[in-house]
């Protein structure tokens, strides 16, 4: 994979865009936190929505654009919901198992807002599909650009006004990722023709 080119393509991307990108992230980020986080994933689906049609038509992102995904609310905020949950109890067991299955989850479902908000899969699908792309080819490839992301993300985290920056950068640069993953895909090979049999005398 190369993340060269990834990482070169977001970055001119962030900088051509910044002032739509930088509106809709900090929507993004001040209606996660009034709603204390119960819009934060289908909000999320819907900002790597209208970045991933930037990335695939050169639309220019919209601050409405993060409101695009509201019929995924219900799917999303159950699957939260339940992996919340799962991470505190293995935090107050042991710590280590919380944060292990966290980022096991994080890491298996990466592509799994783009898949469903792109390809219109419902969660289960999504959720396979993207563990099966991160595990059955070039697993270490997909291992970096994890850590890339969440790298990336982070860094802007430690500052609010960073993270209206870092937040858009490391999106495109995994949307990007995305998108040469999908147009990588095999054709399906046609099925045989059919053939009409041959007519029979009486």
């Amino acid at each position: 994979m190369d993340f060269k080119y990834h990482l070169e393509s977001a970055w001119k991307m962030t900088l051509q865009y910044i002032a739509p990108l930088i509106f809709m992230t900090l929507a993004m980020i001040v209606i996660s936190i009034i709603t204390l986080g119960v819009l934060a994933p289908v909000t999320m689906a819907g900002y790597m929505h209208s970045i991933l049609l930037l990335i695939k038509e050169g639309r220019e992102p919209k601050v409405q654009d993060i409101f695009s995904q509201m019929r995924l609310f219900l799917p999303l905020l159950c699957f939260g919901i339940v992996v919340f949950i799962i991470t505190m109890i293995g935090m107050m067991l042991l710590f280590i198992p919380g944060v292990a299955f966290l980022l096991a989850v994080s890491f298996c479902c990466i592509y799994m807002l783009p898949l469903m908000t792109d390809r219109n899969l419902d969660l289960i699908d999504a959720v396979k599909k993207s563990y099966s792309m991160v595990t059955k080819e070039n697993l270490v490839d997909h291992i970096v650009v994890f850590i890339l992301f969440i790298g990336i993300s982070a860094i802007g985290s430690s500052v609010f006004i960073g993270s209206l920056f870092t937040q858009p950068l490391a999106t495109i640069f995994l949307l990007s990722v995305y998108e040469t993953l999908e147009k990588a895909k095999p054709a399906t090979p046609p099925g045989p023709p059919h053939v009409k049999p041959p007519m029979t005398g009486e």
